[in-house]
């Protein structure tokens, strides 16, 4: 599985100033990074099912039974499918895309595994804060902040509680939208020790 191993330290980004996979989608080096993540698993995939001549037909038989396979292949096999609505790959499309919105809730029936070592939930938290930054229109400005700037921390095994999740969001609602980023980093920096 591609990305950080947990118990790694977050990597810097000199690309955008800011843990790598964080800047995503607006910096280009950490969202391939963040598109890595499905993208090696689906090599692994393409390779387990001897699928190198027809990843098209493999793509769309994923897309078709998600809950048999893990989100990081169903999330690469959308990619490989285009949508019939805006043109784009299937579920990544702007909101209101009729194809792309019901790819999107379909892609929730994947099947999750917690990685060894890791707080029961955090692949759920990758898996979500993954789907927000690959498609930014479905929530607030300050929730993609919020979402994009831990996912480096989810990425190495870190889990905030609800409580601790809760009160970033609140303070980053809370912040002059001048000064969001910048209290959002600091205060994400405090949450997993790095400030």
């Amino acid at each position: 599985m591609a990305g950080p191993q947990v118990g790694e330290a977050p990597r810097w980004c000199a690309g955008c100033g800011w843990y790598a996979y964080g800047g995503a989608p607006g910096c280009a080096a950490c969202a391939r990074l963040v598109d890595a993540l499905s993208a090696d698993a689906w090599a692994e995939c393409v390779r387990r099912w001897g699928a190198e001549g027809d990843e098209a037909g493999l793509a769309g038989m994923i897309a078709d039974e998600p809950d048999r396979h893990d989100w990081r292949v169903v999330d690469a096999a959308l990619d490989r499918l285009g949508c019939p609505g805006c043109g784009g790959p299937l579920g990544r499309g702007p909101v209101g895309c009729a194809p792309c919105d019901r790819a999107h809730g379909y892609r929730y029936a994947a099947v999750e595994t917690d990685r060894p070592g890791v707080p029961p939930g955090n692949e759920h938290a990758v898996r979500v804060n993954v789907s927000v930054v690959r498609r930014p229109g479905t929530v607030s400005a300050g929730e993609l902040l919020v979402r994009r700037l831990t996912l480096p921390f989810l990425l190495v095994g870190l889990l905030p509680s609800t409580g601790q999740a809760q009160r970033l969001g609140a303070l980053v609602r809370g912040a002059p939208s001048a000064r969001r980023e910048e209290t959002a980093r600091r205060a994400v920096e405090e949450l997993f020790g790095r400030g």
